[in-house]
């Protein structure tokens, strides 16, 4: 199906018309990367754009990784200042993600995404494989962030949280470009591990960290 044709209300409206209003979109950032958190984020649009559209200032909304960084700050902007709009964004750091591993990090961050919403929504959109631990039923839909409005928004939520706080730790910890590369493997982010080896930040139990770990910043 074309983008023109594909109707990124498909799943929502589904629910909308089982008289479940509140669906929630929930996407993560930060699976990959060797240093920072897994962010997650949760968003609920109003059923009534499902006819209405959605409103100019989120024309062209996507997954988050489709956009550009302007775009995504955009929307960003738009997403959390609509009143109409319910969000919630959770993070999970390096240490939790080295104790509990990144799969469950990225679970205990939607669930405390979800558990910011009040009340809980009595259904979840999810980008990806089904959640066993998620705290509410769920729609597992895999490219979901491409196929869902709702997914797509917490994409950008997530992206664009995980993406200033990656800046931040730039400043914080110079050597590694924080900035360029969000804590993802470049070539320039591992010659700076092996330079200058883990700084706080870093996920020691993700390859190549393990034999850096015991170098400290």
């Amino acid at each position: 199906m074309s983008a023109q044709l594909l109707d990124r209300f498909e799943f929502e409206r589904t629910l909308w018309q089982q008289k479940v209003a509140r669906v929630a979109g929930i996407d993560e950032a930060g699976r990959g990367p060797l240093a920072g958190p897994v962010v997650a984020a949760a968003a609920i649009l109003p059923p009534r754009w499902a006819e209405s559209g959605l409103p100019g200032e989120l024309a062209g909304l996507n997954d988050s990784k489709q956009l550009t960084a302007a775009q995504r700050e955009q929307y960003f902007e738009f997403l959390t200042r609509c009143a109409e709009i319910e969000f919630a964004i959770a993070a999970v750091d390096a240490g939790v993600i080295d104790e509990i591993n990144i799969l469950q990090a990225t679970h205990r961050a939607m669930n405390a995404a979800l558990a910011q919403l009040n009340p809980l929504p009595p259904h979840a959109l999810v980008d990806g494989r089904p959640v066993k631990t998620l705290r509410v039923p769920q729609t597992a839909i895999v490219g979901g962030d491409a196929r869902s409005y709702s997914i797509a928004a917490a994409s950008v939520l997530a992206k664009v949280t995980r993406d200033r706080r990656m800046r931040a730790y730039a400043v914080q910890f110079p050597e590694y470009g924080f900035a360029e590369h969000k804590g993802y493997g470049t070539a320039r982010h591992l010659a700076a591990i092996q330079k200058h080896g883990a700084c706080p930040i870093h996920r020691r139990t993700f390859a190549p960290l393990k034999p850096a770990a015991a170098k400290r910043f």
